[in-house]
C-alpha cells in the first residue's frame, strides 16, 4: 500500500468514527481495503523538509512568523527537535530558500562574516548575509546526530550582476571560489553532504532575480566538475541538484538541452498551488479536491520534460509549501491543512 493508499484509509476511518458513535465501542471489526490501482509511487526521498535563511524579523501580511526558525537562529541543542528529525528517519533536509543566494561563506579569503540586515534595494528586501564557519560546524554536527540526508543549496549570484535593461535579469558567469572553500573544508572536515543544489526560484521567470537557461547550464555544469574534483570516490560523491524553481516549459527545455549527459543528478522544481498566504479563499483552495489536483499537470509535464532530456536524472519536488509568503495566517498552522 502506497502513501495514497494509507491517506484514503485514514480520512476513511476518520469518517467512519465521526459519523458512527457507536463504532469506538463495538465489537471488533475487520476492515479489508483492496487497492485497484496506484495514483502514485514514492521512495525512501518522499519525506523532506527545508530549512530557510529568514531573519526573525522577516514579516508578511503584517504578521513575523518566523521568530527563530531561521537556520543562523536555530537552537540546534534542542532536544525535541532532535527527537522529531530521528523520528523521521529517514529525512532529507535541504537548506536553502528564498535568500540562498545573498549567503556568502566565511571561508577562504572571506573573513569578514557581515550580519544580514533589512535593505530596501535588496533582494527579498534583506542586504547580504554570511554563513560562520563555527556555525557550519553545528549544523553538520547536528546533522550527523540526527542522521539526516543533507542538500544544501549554494549561492549561485556571486560573480553575476544586474542587467542594466533588465533589474531582475543576473548576467555573467557564475563565481565558485567562495563555494569551493566551503566545500572543501567541508571535505576535510569529513561532513557528510547528500547533494549540492545551486541557486533559489532563479529559472524561468524567476522570483527576485533571474537567470538564462542557457547560462545556468553553464554554472551547473561549472559545479559538477568541482564536485567531481573535490569528491573523487563516485560512491560517496554528492549529487548535483537544480535548477530549484518554478516550472516553466521554455525555459525548462533550454536548460535540460545544453547541460550534458551526467551533469545534474535530481531536477529540482518548487510547487506553492494555493498561491499567496494573504489570498482570501485560501481555506476553501485547500479543501478543494479539483483545485488541488490541477497542480498534477505540472508534475507530468517536469517528468516528460526530464524522460525526454536528461533520461539519466529524477524528477524532484525540492520545496514545497503549499501558500507562499510565509503561509497563510488563519489556514497554514491550522488543522485544515491537513487535507492539503
Amino acid at each position: 500500500m502506497d502513501v495514497n493508499q494509507y491517506v484514503k484509509v485514514a480520512l476513511f476511518l476518520s469518517l467512519l468514527v465521526l459519523f458512527c458513535p457507536s463504532f469506538s465501542s463495538s465489537e471488533d471489526v475487520k476492515l479489508k481495503v483492496k487497492g485497484v490501482t496506484n495514483i502514485a509511487t514514492t521512495d525512501e526521498n518522499f519525506i523532506c523538509a527545508t530549512l530557510d535563511w529568514w531573519p526573525s524579523d522577516k514579516c508578511d501580511y503584517n504578521q513575523c512568523p518566523w521568530g527563530k526558525a531561521g537556520i543562523l537562529n536555530l537552537d540546534l541543542n534542542n532536544t525535541i527537535l532532535s527527537n522529531a528529525i530521528k523520528a523521521f528517519n529517514p529525512l532529507r533536509i535541504r537548506l536553502g530558500g528564498s535568500l540562498e543566494d545573498q549567503i556568502i561563506y566565511q571561508f577562504g579569503k572571506q573573513k569578514h562574516c557581515p550580519t544580514m540586515k533589512k535593505k530596501d534595494n535588496g533582494l527579498f528586501g534583506f542586504s547580504v548575509g554570511c554563513l560562520p564557519k563555527k556555525r557550519w560546524d553545528e549544523i553538520n554536527h547536528f546533522f550527523n546526530k540526527t542522521g539526516i540526508k543533507f542538500t544544501f543549496g549554494l549561492n549561485a549570484l556571486i560573480g553575476k550582476k544586474n542587467s542594466k535593461e533588465d533589474q531582475l535579469n543576473w548576467k555573467g558567469d557564475w563565481n565558485p571560489n567562495n563555494a569551493i572553500s566551503l566545500m572543501k573544508y567541508t571535505v576535510s572536515k569529513g561532513y557528510n553532504i547528500d547533494s549540492y543544489e545551486l541557486g533559489n526560484e532563479l529559472c524561468s521567470e524567476g522570483v527576485s532575480a533571474r537567470l538564462d537557461s542557457v547560462q545556468y547550464a553553464k554554472d551547473i555544469t561549472k559545479l559538477r566538475h568541482i564536485v567531481n574534483s573535490l569528491y573523487p570516490n563516485a560512491t560517496t560523491r554528492p549529487k548535483v541538484l537544480g535548477p530549484a524553481g518554478f516550472y516553466g516549459k521554455e525555459w525548462f527545455d533550454s536548460f535540460l538541452q545544453h547541460v550534458g549527459p551526467g551533469v545534474i543528478d535530481g531536477v529540482t522544481h518548487h510547487i506553492y498551488n494555493l498561491g499567496a498566504g494573504v489570498d482570501k479563499d485560501l481555506i476553501s483552495k485547500v479543501q478543494d479536491p479539483y483545485f488541488l489536483s490541477k497542480i498534477a499537470q505540472t508534475f507530468k509535464d517536469v517528468s516528460t520534460a526530464v524522460k525526454e532530456f536528461t533520461p539519466w536524472a529524477g524528477a524532484w519536488v525540492g520545496e514545497s509549501g503549499g501558500a507562499y509568503n510565509s503561509g497563510g495566517k488563519d489556514v497554514s498552522h491550522t488543522f485544515v491543512k491537513v487535507f492539503f
